[in-house]
């Protein structure tokens, strides 16, 4: 079992920044990558930014590519998304998600990770 907190949401103005942190417990040796997604009000969740073990390959939703980057601290089992130059339209409940079986492919859909943290909401005004 592995149990994910995310924090870090919080209200900013458009050109602001944000940083997310999603903290990890439990079963952390068996995860293989993390990754944020979002959702925002009557739309779907959309993947955002994974990072994979060991070697911290990232990939990027194309919305926020440039802008948004995804990192890890081992030692302290977190996961960030540092979040730039942050729009209105990425207003949404951040959450966080692990995958604890290998895959040689990067996972983009919300379906192939177990595991999810309870959200954070990121709202950018206008």
């Amino acid at each position: 079992q592995v149990h994910l907190v995310e924090s870090g949401g919080g209200l900013v103005p458009t050109g602001g920044s944000l940083r997310l942190s999603c903290a990890a417990s439990g079963g952390t040796s068996n995860i293989y990558d993390q990754a944020w997604f979002r959702q925002a009000p009557g739309k779907e969740r959309e993947f955002v930014a994974t990072i994979k073990w060991p070697a911290d390959d990232t990939y990027y939703g194309d919305s926020v590519k440039g802008r948004f980057t995804i990192s890890k601290d081992d030692a302290q089992n977190t996961v960030y998304l540092q979040m730039n130059s942050l729009k209105p339209e990425d207003t949404a409940v951040y959450y966080c998600a692990a995958g604890t079986v290998y895959s040689s492919h990067y996972r983009l859909r919300e379906i192939e990770y177990k595991y999810w943290g309870q959200g954070t909401q990121v709202t950018v005004s206008s």
